[in-house]
């Protein structure tokens, strides 16, 4: 069987309790706003975000042994993105940066994990809600880390709810909504040979080029694709409960993940395996149903995209761009030539709690790393720091223990996910897919390094990254409040 879910959510209860959570609507309404014009009456808003999932673990995007049936039915009916990108490889800051459509170097604490998101920064539940929205979410918000201290009464997501029926149950007839569904799933820890249990064939497994292809790393990774399949019958759930609602085709329907798979060389880094992440957007009448989109987009994107869909403006401060060109298949694509990612800390896996300072330049092509502290080990220290274990910012599992166990036979392997790094790093992303060869130092490359090195600096200072323009560490001053401390410390005054 499956591992247990970390939170219990009751999507798959959504058709017994959606009756009751209709019972509120006046009778007659839906049939009235249908024949009165759908398209005058306000737009949902779901965003469905799994748990450490990499592009291209979907059946729509060619993966073999991933089972995703409603995953691949909104990409026939949307539009389905082949370059979408996380702005950190972290879920914190990750999902802040999703939720206040800015870069997590502009959030202070928000940048990190297990830390706070502070009030100034608005987000998008908030700005729709204060237009007469019902926003809520159930599962997995924004997070983790501590409200409070951020001066937040509630998760940046919106309320929580102990199920989408639940939520709706609170809503008065014609009021538009905003729901966030946050998955556990595939997140760790696997029970050991789930995946081969729930019918996932570790033969047909195609093992990302950053992983050894052994039988144990196959196994690992058909547990991380059941996982993958129990998001996708829970998102199934969801669209049902849309469509028994009447809400489907007038609900702005957005699906992907926070960051990549919970894998060496993946999750935490800002190779292709950490950032690279499956999105798909239904919007009835706007997005082209079954374009397939090569638009570099970012998880940036989606806040501002959302806001404009239900006609507000867009806050100035939010460095995403309105994705709604590109759901046309107008010539927004041609907007972004490359994407920026960033990470600071991920977890307490140093001495000192200090992070691993990096930015990136990702292009079609290219894909360029800059690396601040290289004298920090990038997975953490190599020895148990707190709770977390060596090579902390590795999720352990059959894949970690391989390469900790047997780290002479898998050489390339264990140095790209776990040695030190080089202040900067370059891979040519088509002919090196799991970023295993860095080209920096090859003067063939030379100008394209420069390239990409100036495009990189100038993001960078235009945003107001604090690392444009000097070696400045407040990262490593911001608060950790998870384990192994049972309580927030006091955010220090400014």
């Amino acid at each position: 069987m499956l591992s247990p879910m970390r939170e219990q959510i009751s999507l798959r209860l959504l058709s017994a309790g959606l009756a009751g959570a209709l019972a509120v609507a006046e009778p007659g309404t839906l049939a009235q706003e249908r024949s009165s014009g759908a398209a005058r009456a306000p737009l949902n808003v779901v965003v469905a975000i799994a748990d450490d999932w990499s592009w291209p673990h979907t059946g729509a995007d060619g993966d073999p042994a991933a089972r995703t049936p409603t995953y691949d039915r909104l990409a026939r009916e949307g539009v389905r993105f082949t370059h979408a990108f996380t702005a950190a490889p972290s879920c914190t800051p990750s999902r802040a940066a999703l939720l206040t459509g800015q870069a997590p170097h502009r959030l202070a604490e928000g940048a990190q994990l297990w830390s706070h998101l502070p009030s100034r920064f608005a987000v998008y539940p908030d700005l729709l809600e204060a237009r007469g929205y019902l926003v809520g979410h159930t599962g997995k918000g924004w997070g983790p880390g501590s409200i409070e201290p951020g001066g937040r009464t509630r998760n940046p997501a919106g309320p929580r709810y102990a199920s989408f029926p639940a939520f709706l149950a609170t809503r008065t007839a014609n009021v538009p909504f905003a729901y966030w569904f946050g998955s556990s799933d595939p997140h760790r820890p696997y029970e050991v040979a789930s995946g081969a249990r729930a019918g996932v064939d570790p033969a047909r497994v195609r093992v990302p080029a950053f992983l050894p292809d052994t039988p144990e790393v196959r196994s690992d990774v058909a547990d991380y694709l059941a996982e993958v399949e129990r998001f996708d019958r829970d998102l199934g759930a969801l669209v049902a409960a849309l469509e028994g609602a009447g809400e489907l085709d007038r609900t702005l329907l957005i699906v992907t993940s926070d960051n990549g798979m919970p894998f060496p060389g993946a999750k935490a880094t800002l190779y292709d395996g950490g950032t690279r992440v499956p999105l798909v957007i239904r919007w009835p009448g706007v997005a082209s149903a079954g374009h397939v989109s090569d638009a570099i987009v970012t998880l940036t994107d989606l806040a501002p995209t959302i806001l404009k869909a239900a006609g507000l403006d867009v806050p100035v401060d939010m460095t995403g761009l309105n994705l709604r060109p590109v759901l046309e298949g107008r010539s927004g694509e041609a907007e972004r030539d490359m994407a920026f990612l960033e990470r600071e800390r991920h977890a307490n896996v140093r001495a000192g709690d200090l992070s691993y300072p990096s930015r990136a330049a990702r292009s079609r092509e290219y894909l360029y790393v800059r690396n601040f502290r290289p004298d920090r080990w990038p997975a953490g220290d190599p020895v148990l720091h707190h709770s977390v274990g060596p090579f902390g910012d590795i999720d352990d599992g059959p894949s970690k223990q391989l390469l900790m166990r047997e780290g002479t036979a898998f050489a390339a392997f264990r140095t790209h996910a776990m040695a030190k790094r080089p202040a900067e790093e370059l891979y040519v992303v088509a002919a090196d897919p799991g970023q295993l060869h860095n080209v920096a130092q090859d003067p063939a490359h030379a100008p394209t390094l420069r390239r990409l090195r100036d495009r990189l600096a100038t993001w960078m200072s235009t945003t107001g990254d604090p690392r444009a323009t000097s070696d400045d560490d407040r990262y490593d001053r911001y608060p950790y409040y998870g384990p192994p401390l049972a309580v927030p410390p006091r955010v220090p005054a400014r």
